[in-house]
């Protein structure tokens, strides 16, 4: 089966995972989801990633990760870009998400970034999703 919004498949299935206490989620690989995923890791609402597998068979594991307390890091996420509108934004629109509690995640052409480190770098791109 063909996924039309592979991205959008795969942060839902994060958030999913984490809503009924599961360990680790299986997806289909790409660099372009391991970019994703690596960029989630780097702030903090997955523990690994790591890719599994050989030729096209290759799965992307995502290790999720909870506080203390049992909670899932991921409380909520929303596709911004989606395949049938795509969303770009200039660094200096880039604005923090819930009041800094929260990550944007964008595709520039320096690779994928949070909202933090493209306003730094000043540059723009495709507005991916927001994760909070």
């Amino acid at each position: 089966m063909s996924v039309s919004d592979p991205i959008g498949d795969f942060i839902i299935q994060l958030k999913n995972a984490g809503a009924v206490r599961k360990e680790r989620v299986l997806l289909p690989y790409s660099e372009f989801k391991m970019a994703v995923a690596q960029k989630l890791k780097e702030a903090g609402y997955v523990l690994n990633v790591e890719k599994k597998g050989k030729k096209i068979k290759k799965m992307l594991e995502i290790e999720l990760s909870y506080e203390k307390e049992g909670a899932h890091k991921v409380r909520g996420v929303k596709r911004i870009s989606k395949p049938g509108r795509r969303v770009y934004r200039r660094a200096e629109d880039l604005h923090p998400v819930r009041f800094g509690y929260g990550s944007l995640i964008l595709s520039t052409p320096r690779g994928v970034k949070t909202n933090e480190e493209a306003r730094k770098e000043q540059v723009g791109g495709e507005v991916l999703f927001e994760i909070w």
